[in-house]
């Protein structure tokens, strides 16, 4: 006898069905494998961290830098293996011979494992069944003056890594057997559910409309966002969930409960029209309009546009640095002809000995300056920006330096935040003292200070300063006294400033004029907390 197509909630229900036992299936996996991941990541950060912190201590360096390594080293150690309950450190030579060994008839003997990475300066984290058995173990170098002066490698015992997981595995497992008790029973309900609500249309036609809105949603080059009257979001597409970096739970949540910046969230759930306005969210530029849809004159929703102007920001940010470079070139190859005019007509008045130092001088100056920023900041990167920005200022007829007392060890933040925060601040710092009238002193000084739990950036200016009023506008997205620029427009500097310094946990805090002093205060990036065989 003939069937017609089954009904939508029988379709619900064998699906769900389906669903469920497969999804606990996969889930129970997943959690097996995530819970494995986890507990041999926290091994791993683990002997990191205690190598990195044996490494860094004065113990150490002055053991390895004694006559006899292995008799100095040998009872500290012994206590800090203890302390640190791992099972076994080995300090070693740059070339790997053993200093120190929980078998001490291995001590002299060359390293077993991986150490090339250390050697040069790096970290190297491995899993390796060597003397004392099947290990996770990280070697890391002992750096006196950015050389390496030795390796230290920590490590701790498979087993005792499997007997973390086995204590793991329930947490993990019983929520997965939960879930699917829960799922079973919401099958049901959603089935009942369906079947009021879809008012006869069987499966192939709700398929079909399925399939036409997904086809439109996701052909969307633009990210698209609509929230409804109470400021959920009710519809997202790919390209909105990576430009906002929204969570796979987005939808039926509130804008405001999606981790974005306040501003950003207030736009997507407002009711107010607005075209191409500039924000700043995961270190994207982007352009946002939003407009409210009405269904029979009634605000129902917001429908809102993001679009990606990252990398046009930035090839705009690297043609007017390369304008900036060709001007400043042009500029120092004009002194260098006077300079060599100078050297030579010294020359032939006889005067050799002027000729070269006068030749010198400048010289030495420069590399006088680049040696003390680089000493003064030991990260390249945020060194090489400083040079940089240094040499801008002096083009502009400014002065950039950095405090004598500056120090800022290597590792303890990402050096991309670093850079981020030190180049926005030194750009707007050299746009107020540039503006200032002639005769003024423009003048920009960076400072860093670091102590074990927190790192203080400061970057001081000369110019007219923030008013109170305008201290907390600053850093908002768009806000700016310099005339518009860019395919995001100008204002976007202070916003990425404050959105780098929120994602570190820190904070950033202006002066009162005259001049303007911002402090960054940041949380060390480096975990404190702290053992595999060499």
């Amino acid at each position: 006898m003939f069937r017609g197509p089954r009904s939508v909630a029988s379709h619900v229900l064998i699906v769900l069905g389906a669903v469920v036992a497969l999804v606990v299936a996969v889930a129970l996996v997943t959690a097996y494998v995530q819970a494995t991941r986890l507990v041999e990541d926290a091994a791993a950060t683990r002997v990191t961290d205690v190598a990195r912190a044996i490494a860094s201590t004065d113990d150490v360096r002055e053991g390895l830098a004694s006559p006899d390594p292995a008799s100095e080293l040998r009872d500290f150690i012994e206590r800090e293996r203890q302390a640190t309950q791992t099972d076994f450190i080995v300090v070693m030579s740059p070339d790997g011979i053993r200093y120190t060994h929980p078998n001490p008839d291995l001590i002299g003997q060359h390293f077993l494992g991986t150490i090339a990475d250390a050697q040069a300066g790096g970290t190297v984290i491995e899993q390796y069944t060597g003397t004392l058995g099947p290990s996770t173990r990280a070697v890391v170098p002992v750096l006196v003056d950015n050389e390496v002066k030795g390796l230290v490698s920590v490590g701790i015992h498979q087993s005792r890594v499997g007997e973390q997981l086995t204590r793991t595995l329930p947490q993990a497992l019983l929520p997965g057997l939960a879930a699917a008790g829960v799922a079973t029973l919401g099958a049901a309900v959603v089935g009942q559910r369906v079947r009021r609500q879809t008012l006869g249309l069987n499966a192939t036609e709700l398929r079909r409309l399925h399939d036409h809105h997904e086809a439109v949603l996701h052909a969307v080059r633009e990210g698209l966002v609509i929230t409804d009257e109470k400021g959920r979001v009710q519809v997202v597409n790919d390209e909105a969930r990576r430009l906002l970096d929204l969570p796979p739970d987005a939808v039926g949540r509130e804008a405001s409960d999606l981790g974005l910046a306040p501003d950003l969230a207030a736009l997507l759930a407002g009711r107010e029209q607005h075209v191409d306005v500039p924000h700043a969210s995961g270190g994207r530029v982007l352009l946002v309009s939003s407009d409210v849809v009405q269904r029979q004159g009634r605000a129902v929703a917001t429908l809102t546009t993001l679009r990606d102007r990252t990398e046009l920001e930035a090839l705009t940010g690297r043609l007017n640095t390369t304008q900036s470079l060709a001007d400043a070139l042009h500029a120092q190859a004009h002194e260098a002809a006077n300079r060599l005019h100078t050297v030579v007509t010294l020359i032939e008045l006889g005067r050799p000995d002027d000729a070269v130092a006068f030749a010198t001088d400048e010289l030495r100056a420069s590399q006088r300056h680049g040696e003390a920023i680089a000493a003064a900041l030991e990260d390249p990167a945020v060194a090489a920006l400083v040079i940089g920005k240094s040499s801008q200022a002096a083009e502009r007829g400014a002065t950039l330096d950095v405090d004598p007392d500056a120090h800022l060890p290597a590792g303890l933040l990402p050096s991309g935040a670093v850079v981020t925060i030190l180049g926005n601040l030194i750009d707007n710092a050299l746009d107020a003292v540039a503006g200032q009238p002639g005769g003024s002193e423009k003048a920009v000084l960076v400072d860093a200070q670091a102590s074990d739990s927190v790192v203080t950036l400061t970057v001081a200016d000369t110019g007219p300063g923030l008013p109170a009023p305008d201290r907390e506008l600053a850093f908002e997205r768009g806000t700016t006294s310099k005339p518009a620029s860019g395919p995001a427009g100008r204002g976007i500097g202070l916003a990425l400033v404050r959105q780098t310094v929120d994602l570190l946990g820190g904070r950033i805090e202006v002066s009162e004029p005259p001049g303007a002093t911002f402090t960054v205060t940041l949380p060390v990036a480096v975990a404190s907390e702290g053992g595999g065989d060499g």
